[in-house]
């Protein structure tokens, strides 16, 4: 485990709470001490910790990996910033991209020829940790003359039956 001062201050949080409920129990200030001492941790890591991880959104980013990216489709969303931001994927061809990303799960729409174009791949991320979440990640792929020209993330309203 690391020690960044979010966890520090979420210990303060916790144990301060946990002293001020357990006070309420007895007058005697060293029990209570030594009982808040005692539970703070188990506090933290059976009730406030699953709590946080439950309404947040955080996840583990890692970095591109094109076996991982086919391999393991729903996990997509812990590379999305990497690849988003990899400017060197900008100008790669189609064939490159293939080789790496796969073949294009869906074309995307294009108003100026009112059909889906092949110059437009899309790719489903998954979807990002969370209680609530109901946003599916998708990147999509624009390309011209053959090139990739520019990349864009969006979320899709995903249903649930």
């Amino acid at each position: 485990m690391v020690i960044t001062p979010i966890l520090i201050i979420s210990f303060i949080i916790v144990f301060i709470l946990a002293w001020l409920f357990i006070k309420t129990i007895g007058d005697n200030k060293w029990i209570s001490l030594l009982i808040t001492l005692v539970a703070t941790p188990l506090l933290y890591f059976y009730l406030f910790y699953p709590i946080v991880n439950i309404f947040s959104d955080y996840y583990h980013q890692k970095h591109f990996n094109a076996e991982n990216w086919k391999e393991y489709p729903e996990l997509r969303f812990e590379m999305m910033d990497q690849v988003y931001n990899n400017k060197q994927l900008i100008g790669k061809t189609k064939s490159e991209i293939k080789k790496d990303f796969g073949a294009a799960e869906w074309y995307g729409w294009d108003d100026s020829i009112k059909a889906n174009s092949k110059d437009q791949w899309n790719y489903n991320m998954g979807f990002k940790p969370g209680a609530f979440n109901k946003q599916q990640e998708c990147i999509e792929f624009q390309f011209k003359k053959d090139t990739l020209a520019a990349l864009k993330i969006y979320q899709l309203e995903k249903t649930f039956e």
